[in-house]
């Protein structure tokens, strides 16, 4: 699996559980503060899409992930 695809992965578990955790009606609600979290997740996938640059990129390709295409 390429990095750019674990990077997809990982922002998308990180938004659907910081969502339950932080939107009132959740069944596993804890904190409305954790909707601060999506945030950051979704601002750093927009920053990436303008610079190129992610840092969970660049760790796992220290891991020895593929890079994208």
């Amino acid at each position: 699996m390429t990095s750019w695809r674990i990077v997809r992965m990982f922002a998308g578990c990180f938004i659907l559980l910081s969502l339950a955790l932080g939107v009132p009606g959740s069944p596993v609600f804890h904190s409305v503060y954790w909707l601060w979290f999506t945030a950051f997740v979704g601002l750093n996938l927009l920053q990436s899409a303008f610079t190129c640059w992610c840092p969970l990129e660049i760790v796992l390709r220290k891991f020895g992930a593929q890079p994208g295409c």
